[in-house]
């Protein structure tokens, strides 16, 4: 149990829904406080997936993200709104997030994510959340999990569909398990404005979880959601002996 001095009145009125939830109470609120977590990208799952983790308290969040806002991400990116169309991403969420919550500092960085540059700006963050739409920049952060030793929750989105999982270095499958060869569509993806929206919200209920030490992670499971006819369908997936990346 954290001494009550660990929270400000106001922190414990912020998160006081949530201290009391017995699975999570003043000491599980702290670790909260004291998480620092990676988020790749600032779009569509992005906008949720920090919204929600700043909102629960998280300490802080390093943003990554090369892109300006544009009006054609309107419909779905709802960090952001028409006023900040030409802004860098990240200083747009980083705007929107201290706004919701002073005591989440956002570290922002619009840079693209590569192989060469990713360990640096993962630095010591303790979750990666993959927030990007596009397969290479998710093999570099799969490459990132697997040097760095952390948790790499998935999200994708497709027209009216969407997955997540969670990687666990060591323990689950990686990225190129799931999908090993796998490109970038030549074309754009239609995606509907909603469906980000459950896809980053069940990002961050797997972050916080993975902070608090709780069991039931989507770790060996793929939660394949669609929208179209709203059901949820959970495939079991396993480690590929024949990687050759987790396996080296």
């Amino acid at each position: 149990m954290t001494k009550k001095e660990d929270f400000s009145e106001k922190e414990l009125a912020r998160y006081g829904r949530q201290i009391i939830i017995p699975d999570i109470s003043e000491s599980g609120q702290k670790k909260i406080k004291t998480a620092r977590i990676f988020i790749a990208g600032a779009g569509g799952l992005g906008s949720i997936s920090s919204y929600y983790l700043a909102a629960a308290g998280v300490g802080e969040l390093i943003i990554v993200d090369r892109d300006t806002v544009e009006m054609t991400n309107l419909n779905r990116q709802i960090i952001h709104n028409t006023a900040d169309i030409g802004m860098p991403k990240v200083l747009s969420a980083k705007k929107k997030l201290e706004a919701l919550n002073p005591h989440c500092a956002v570290r922002p960085i619009q840079a693209e994510m590569n192989k060469e540059n990713i360990l640096s700006l993962v630095g010591d963050c303790s979750i990666i959340v993959d927030a990007t739409d596009n397969i290479e920049t998710r093999k570099v952060l799969n490459y990132a999990s697997l040097q760095k030793g952390v948790p790499f929750i998935y999200g994708g989105v497709n027209r009216f569909d969407g997955m997540i999982t969670t990687f666990i270095p060591g323990k689950t499958p990686c990225f190129e398990c799931l999908f090993p060869g796998i490109e970038s569509p030549k074309s754009i993806i239609g995606v509907i404005g909603p469906l980000p929206g459950v896809v980053g919200s069940l990002q961050a209920m797997e972050a916080i979880k993975i902070v608090l030490g709780m069991e039931g992670l989507l770790t060996g499971r793929l939660l394949f959601i669609s929208a179209g006819d709203m059901t949820f369908r959970e495939i079991k997936v396993g480690r590929n002996p024949d990687c050759g990346i987790c396996r080296l």
